[in-house]
This record gives structure tokens, sequence and C-alpha cells, in this order.
């Protein structure tokens, strides 16, 4: 229960904060959008959603921990999106932020979104591969060979 309460406020404080409250906040707020623009940002929204959740999922079940820094899971994830891609999560939130884009016709929340993806990329390279490799070892060397950092892809396996 506490795991799962852990997640939770990790989710609507960072993810929350931004892939929705700041991209609404740059369009002043909810505001409706004709349907045609549902039908084009639904997809970006749910898939985002939906991957972003299945990880957490994973890391809380497989890994027993957060996505939070102060509380990573004890496992390598491997499954799930992690098999195709190393940070999914990070893509879920970026597909999120682009189908606000789209649904508002937004350039800011797309300039936002292109300066969360560089964010995003430098925490992976500064901090957090760092920090996975000091957890885990050869097995997130092995892991780094196999699968891409950014673009999802079939398995390949290191030789």
């Amino acid at each position: 229960m506490i795991l799962f309460l852990k997640n939770l406020l990790f989710t609507v404080l960072i993810p929350g904060t931004v892939g929705v409250y700041i991209p609404l906040w740059l369009v002043g707020g909810w505001r409706g959008a004709p349907a045609r623009a549902w039908l084009l940002a639904a997809p970006l929204l749910l898939a985002g959603a939906f991957v972003y959740f299945w990880c957490l999922w994973n890391f809380a079940v497989t890994g027993r921990g957060t996505p939070a820094p102060i509380d990573p899971p004890k496992k390598l994830i491997v499954r799930g999106p992690h098999k195709y891609v190393r940070n999914p999560m990070y893509l879920g939130v970026l597909s999120v932020v682009s189908g606000w884009a789209v649904l508002f016709r937004s350039t800011d929340i797309l300039v936002y979104g292109a300066c969360v993806a560089l964010l995003f990329h430098l925490v992976v390279l500064v901090v957090e591969e760092p920090s996975l490799r000091r957890l885990f070892g050869a097995e997130y060397e092995e892991y780094c060979r196999s699968v891409r950092r950014w673009i999802p892809t079939l398995p390949r396996h290191a030789k």
C-alpha cells in the first residue's frame, strides 16, 4: 500500500506537472477543442498515458520501487516497454505533451516539449545512466548493448 502511495504521489507531482499542468497553463487552462483535434490528439495522449502507467506498474510490481531517484527499483526493469526502449516513461510523457500541442494547436507547448525532451536527455546521460551502472553493473551494461536509449526497436542481442 505504501509503495502504491509513493508511486501515486510521484506521478501527480512530477509527470503530472511536466505532462499536464504546465502544458495546460501554457494555453491558459482547459478550453474546448474541436472534435477533429481530439481525433488527432487522443492517440498521442492515450498512448503516452498507457506507456507511462504500464512502466509505473512494472517499477512497483517487478522492481519494488518507484521512478523517483530517492526510491529506485530494487531490480532492473527489462520487461514491458523497457524491452524495446530504455526510457519509455519519458517517451510516454513526451507523447502526452505532443498530444496537448496537437489538441490546442499550440507552438508554445511544442517548444516546451522540445525543451523537456532535451532536459530528459541530459538527466538520462548525467544522472540516470551513471546511477544505473553503479546499481546494476554488468546487467545494465548488457541491457544498454541490447536496447536503444530513445528509439524503440526489437531487442538486439549483445555479442
